[in-house]
């Protein structure tokens, strides 16, 4: 899959959605840091700089909607499956979209599809995990967390994305 890296962009996803009519094929847009990363409900998502995974990627699949049932569960099992198998670190999910550590939330989902008719136009999945960071702002700190805060060691999020991009290609 190709990629577009960035050190810092407003979102992820915002940018596919905007610009998706300039890539034929999947992509996969990565940053350092956003500056207006989004999450479900038009809530923000806090990305840090150059220590989170903030990826989206844009699919085109040619099949009907009906193929996406449980998408997002799908790809929050493979996840946790992921992080269990490389570092056997348990994260529960909270459906739909939310995987927690610790009673904290460690990832977001988010999955937007664009139809027409029953045909899939695009789809982009934005995948936000804390890996590496130590301070969240204090409007998440009581709410958030990372790998890193509570196993107080780096880990490595290029393998990390490698990972969740190969998995993701094994569901889409």
């Amino acid at each position: 899959m190709r990629t577009q890296r960035y050190k810092e962009i407003e979102s992820t996803h915002k940018y596919i959605k905007e610009n998706y009519k300039k890539y034929d094929e999947k992509i996969a847009i990565i940053t350092d840091k956003q500056t207006g990363g989004i999450g479900t409900k038009g809530r923000n998502w806090y990305t840090g700089t150059n220590k989170n995974i903030a990826i989206s990627i844009l699919y085109k699949p040619k099949y009907e909607i009906s193929k996406l049932d449980g998408l997002t569960i799908k790809i929050a099992q493979k996840i946790k499956k992921l992080i269990y198998d490389e570092y056997k670190i348990q994260l529960q999910i909270k459906e739909p979209n939310d995987l927690i550590l610790n009673n904290k939330k460690i990832c977001g989902i988010l999955t937007e599809v664009n139809t027409i008719g029953n045909e899939i136009n695009y789809l982009i999945i934005s995948i936000g995990f804390n890996v590496n960071e130590t301070e969240f702002p204090k409007e998440v700190q009581d709410i958030a967390t990372s790998l890193k805060k509570e196993y107080s060691k780096d880990f490595d999020k290029e393998i990390l994305i490698e990972k969740i991009i190969e998995e993701l290609e094994n569901i889409i």
